[in-house]
């Protein structure tokens, strides 16, 4: 009976929590078949960060990228074939803005030469979005990122589309987006607060941000007027800054600027749509340390969304295809 009631008990407490340990994923998982993986890593997201904080923003990215569509699988990684053309890196919410997967071979590479056939790609991204965090941080944000993710073997442009919520979605959206992959609202606003560091084409923002009237401040969008075309084309299409304050930081300035309607999205001016996650951006924006502890514990929960199993999955060989 209390056998019963405990095999129960963890049932519920993997529903209500999405917890990285129901799912198989645990700390240090590697610690046994491949050591240093976690420091290989590491290594070579410093070597690209340091040369490129943009790339740091695109290694967050597309850890978010990778967990909303599949889950988190590696399947946003996979190339197209003749038999699969359009996979999701091919999908609009992710080319050509992605950015990251030349960080993810190199750190394949040389994973694969100290432990071949050990580590999956889906945990190196996973490793690579923390890692990213906290060398845009300054080294303070470390986050305990459990492992043991497969590999899937499906990618379609499609369902990049059908799951990533476009910058354009307004906070009903936003919420019903991220409770499908298991995520609150509050988990929602904290997330959002990535877009304190990186680009955005001028495409994603200026039709319903400058073009038509909208809450953004005067003077931002003058300022952003100056540096995009008033129709953005593929021939055409600067990239600004997403926070103008601290562009190269992992902060919580991405919450004052929102409050300050200095943000790119119709999905950021959102934020402020009602008075429960209006407070969670002051309390985000105002209180030293703590949209900092919440975003660690929400990249934890955001890795465990529909991991693959043994049957599912796979460790591939080269992260760019299935192996055969």
């Amino acid at each position: 009976m209390a056998a019963a009631w405990l095999r129960l008990s963890v049932a519920l407490t993997c529903a209500l929590l999405l917890s990285s340990a129901c799912h198989g994923l645990q700390v240090g998982y590697y610690k046994k078949t491949c050591p240093r993986v976690e420091a290989i890593v590491r290594e070579e997201v410093k070597r690209f960060v340091y040369k490129n904080a943009g790339i740091g923003a695109g290694l967050i990215r597309m850890f978010f990228h990778d967990c909303f569509v599949q889950g988190c699988d590696a399947s946003v990684l996979l190339d197209p074939t003749p038999a699969n053309p359009q996979p999701e890196k091919l999908s609009p919410p992710n080319f050509p803005s992605l950015r990251g997967f030349e960080v993810i071979d190199a750190a394949k590479d040389a994973v694969e030469k100290a432990c071949p056939g050990v580590v999956s790609c889906a945990d190196i991204v996973a490793f690579a979005g923390r890692d990213a965090a906290y060398f845009l941080t300054r080294m303070t944000m470390k986050i305990n990122m459990p492992a043991g993710r497969l590999d899937g073997r499906v990618s379609n442009s499609t369902e990049a589309l059908d799951n990533l919520p476009p910058p354009v979605f307004n906070l009903d959206q936003l919420i019903a987006s991220f409770a499908a992959k298991g995520l609150t609202a509050e988990d929602m606003v904290v997330l959002s607060g990535a877009h304190t560091i990186g680009v955005s084409h001028c495409s994603s923002f200026v039709s319903d941000r400058l073009a038509v009237p909208s809450d953004i401040n005067t003077g931002f969008a003058n300022v952003l007027r100056r540096q995009c075309p008033a129709s953005p084309s593929s021939a055409n299409d600067p990239t600004v800054n997403q926070d103008v304050v601290t562009p190269n930081a992992l902060d919580n300035q991405y919450y004052k600027n929102v409050l300050a309607h200095k943000v790119l999205f119709t999905s950021d001016a959102a934020l402020l749509a009602t008075p429960a996650t209006t407070q969670m951006v002051r309390d985000s924006a105002n209180i030293p340390g703590q949209w900092e502890a919440k975003f660690n514990k929400a990249m934890v929960k955001m890795g465990a969304i529909e991991v693959k199993t043994a049957y599912q999955g796979e460790i591939r060989r080269n992260c760019r295809v299935v192996n055969h």
